[in-house]
């Protein structure tokens, strides 16, 4: 696979769990490609931590008011025909109260207990963990989707390395490799990009994991 249509393949895997009418936030980065491949007939509410319940296109630039209103990555954005803004409170007790079905985020770890460590890099200065903290703990699902590995390291461990943003948190990892669903027992692999194999897998993982006795082809 080549590496410039790796954020599109994961996107693409990823818009597969969405249902219609869920309530979705996206995290910076690569979720926020995961609208552009959404099936047809599925529409999801797009939820923005920092107040935004029905996010809409990105303004052109003369809709744009960077100062007033942006996305949790701080870029221009705007609520969608019948969506609203709300203040910071109201967003966190609509994230804490359970009313996300699922936010998509990226990852610079994940470990088999489903714990995630994405908000700091060492050595680099990181405005912080944002959201994803309540986000982690309050969505109903979450999903990571991310490469499965940096520089041919491998970022899904045994324990994360990194400071955590949250534990025991991830309901489902999607990789360009394979999907990786977090349970009690443990990492299980559920489907395979047939451009790998189980033993490709394995040597990019660092983590503990199991291989579903029905495992699927993620392209199907």
């Amino acid at each position: 696979m080549e590496k410039s249509e790796i954020k599109g393949f994961i996107a693409k895997r990823v818009a597969k769990e969405l249902k219609d009418g869920d309530v979705v936030n996206l995290g910076i980065g690569l979720p926020t490609l995961v609208p552009h491949y959404l099936p047809e007939g599925i529409h999801v509410i797009l939820q923005s931590e920092n107040g935004i319940i029905g996010t809409g296109a990105k303004p052109t630039e003369e809709e744009a008011e960077p100062k007033y209103k942006t996305d949790a990555g701080g870029q221009p954005a705007q609520a969608a025909p019948f969506g609203c803004y709300i203040d910071s409170a109201t967003s966190f007790g609509f994230i804490r109260g359970g009313h996300v079905n699922a936010t998509i985020l990226g990852g610079l770890e994940v470990d088999q207990e489903g714990s995630l460590s994405n908000w700091i890099i060492p050595g680099k200065k990181m405005p912080g963990m944002g959201g994803a903290m309540d986000l982690l703990v309050g969505a109903k699902e979450v999903i990571v989707a991310m490469e499965h590995t940096a520089k041919g390291n491998p970022k899904i461990l045994k324990k994360c390395t990194l400071p955590y943003t949250a534990v025991h948190c991830v309901s489902k990892i999607i990789t360009e490799m394979c999907v990786l669903e977090v349970t009690p027992d443990g990492l299980v692999m559920t489907e395979i990009n047939p451009e790998f194999t189980v033993d490709d897998v394995k040597a990019a993982t660092a983590a503990d994991f199991t291989v579903a006795s029905d495992l699927k082809d993620m392209t199907a």
